[in-house]
């Protein structure tokens, strides 16, 4: 059986010379060839944007003292103050509440960060929202990648959630809108409305996104979720 096996492996026609071209083309990218292995690297070579001042200018646009927002958010004076100045990174949960409580929203935290109205971004030009668990500087937490060039004036949001194990929202998120959302890789912990799916690589999801909803990564090893939100209210 082997030798039969080896016998088809070695008649496969050669390819054609559109797709010899395609393949070199697609070599001249290195970010496209870039093995598993090297994500670690890719990742660590986009920068992670800094987002404490453009919360606390949209703050003071609303004319709010970091007391007030912190109470109304559900954090700490103190802790609020380190997100503003970049001492620390927020949950999943705290940016949204943060970003809807400042009538602004997660996605137009990415505007500016990238050449509008381009159609194709590279993966490493995609700009990256770091957050952590709260309590928990060295967490895991959740590192969302903006698909969608400068997605403040959209009318949807897209990126991609990479999930460390044992990372997630922390807590559960409410907005206006419908969300879809495709596992690339891993295994998630959804929990829409108070019921809890298990997703695998492959799986996809829909909801409200009026319904309270959560996740996290129960697996061992890193998750990738393309999620998609209409309108841009994440």
């Amino acid at each position: 059986m082997a030798t039969s096996d080896n016998r088809k492996e070695s008649n496969v026609p050669s390819a054609s010379a559109g797709e010899g071209a395609s393949r070199r083309s697609a070599a001249a990218e290195p970010k496209a060839s870039a093995s598993a292995a090297d994500d670690s690297v890719t990742f660590k070579n986009i920068e992670d944007l800094q987002i404490g001042a453009k919360l606390r200018h949209a703050r003071k646009i609303q004319g709010l003292r970091l007391i007030d927002l912190a109470k109304t958010i559900g954090c700490s004076e103190s802790l609020l103050s380190k997100v503003e100045n970049e001492q620390v990174k927020p949950s999943l949960k705290i940016l949204h509440r943060l970003a809807s409580e400042l009538h602004t929203s997660i996605g137009a935290l990415f505007s500016g960060s990238s050449i509008d109205n381009r159609v194709v971004m590279r993966r490493a030009e995609r700009p990256v929202i770091r957050t952590n668990a709260i309590g928990r500087p060295d967490s895991a937490g959740v590192r969302l990648e903006c698909l969608i060039p400068d997605p403040a004036n959209r009318l949807l949001y897209g990126s991609i959630h990479i999930v460390e194990p044992g990372g997630g929202s922390e807590g559960f998120i409410e907005h206006k809108g419908e969300e879809v959302g495709y596992v690339l890789e891993g295994e998630l912990e959804l929990i829409v409305d108070g019921t809890s799916y298990h997703l695998f690589q492959g799986d996809s999801f829909f909801f409200d996104s009026n319904l309270p909803h959560g996740y996290r990564n129960p697996g061992r090893v890193t998750t990738r979720v393309i999620w998609v939100n209409t309108p841009s209210t994440f």
